[in-house]
């Protein structure tokens, strides 16, 4: 296997990752919404607390799948 195609597999492994992030992303925000005003206080602050960290997840794994294109411009 060539070192491009190598790469070109780690990107889609990569995305998959982030559309599994993001599609949990939205589920727990969209909970949270709907939620807001039956949920325990404790349990509100745990899904802001996910939504956060998963947003940030899903922010440094679009810098990490970036600078992997970008290092495809070498090949």
């Amino acid at each position: 296997m060539s070192e491009l195609d190598v790469a070109k597999e780690k990107i889609a492994y990569l995305k998959v990752w982030l559309g599994v992030l993001l599609v949990t992303d939205i589920s727990t925000f969209g909970w949270l919404v709907s939620n807001v005003d039956t949920a325990a206080t404790l349990l509100l602050w745990a899904a802001v607390i996910v939504v956060v960290a998963l947003t940030v997840g899903i922010l440094l794994l679009h810098r990490r799948i970036d600078r992997h294109i970008q290092s495809l411009k070498e090949l």
